[in-house]
C-alpha cells in the first residue's frame, strides 16, 4: 500500500488550545484521525508527523522523496506553520526531492493576516496550495493530492 504523509510544523501540536478564534477547537489528534481515515478510503497508508524542529521536517521530506522515487509514496500534505515565511531550507528540501508532490496547507487565510505572513518560501515549490478552509483544508489538500496521483497513473 502506498504511503502519504501529513506533515505539520511548529506550534501545530497546540491545535485546539492555541488561538481558538483563529484556528478553531479541533485538536491535531482529531485532524490526524480524519486524515488517516480519508487516506485509507483512497487506498493509502497515512503517516502523521509533527515537529517544532525544522531539521526533523526536512528529514521527513527527504525520506518521502526516496519512497516516492521507488513508487512507495504518493506525496505530502504539509502545513509548515511559521516556517512557511522563514525557511529557505524547507524550500530547498522540497525542491531537492524532485517530483514529490507537496501540497502546502494553512488553516487560516494567511493572506488576510499580518503582512509578514503573505510571503511563502514553500509555495514556489509546492504542487498546490490550500489556505483558509480551517482544518477541512487538510482533507481538501489530500483530495488534491489524490487527483494529482490519479493523473500520473492514467
Amino acid at each position: 500500500m502506498k504511503k502519504v504523509l501529513l506533515l505539520n510544523g511548529p506550534n501545530l501540536n497546540l491545535l485546539g488550545t492555541r488561538e481558538p478564534t483563529q484556528y478553531g477547537n479541533t485538536t491535531l489528534a482529531d485532524v490526524e484521525t480524519q486524515f488517516v481515515q480519508a487516506a485509507a478510503r483512497m487506498g493509502w497508508d497515512a503517516e502523521c508527523f509533527q515537529s517544532n524542529w525544522e531539521g526533523a521536517l526536512i528529514d521527513k521530506i527527504h525520506e518521502y522523496g526516496q519512497w516516492f522515487k521507488v513508487g512507495q509514496a504518493v506525496g505530502v500534505v504539509f502545513n509548515p506553520g511559521a516556517f512557511t515565511h522563514t525557511s529557505i531550507a524547507l524550500h530547498d528540501a522540497i525542491k531537492g526531492v524532485d517530483g514529490l508532490p507537496v501540497i502546502e496547507t494553512h488553516i487560516s487565510n494567511v493572506h488576510a493576516r499580518e503582512e509578514f505572513r503573505h510571503r511563502s518560501w514553500v509555495s514556489p515549490v509546492a504542487a498546490g496550495i490550500v489556505v483558509g478552509f480551517g482544518v477541512d483544508g487538510y482533507l481538501l489538500a489530500l483530495e488534491g493530492l489524490h487527483r494529482i496521483h490519479q493523473r500520473s497513473v492514467s
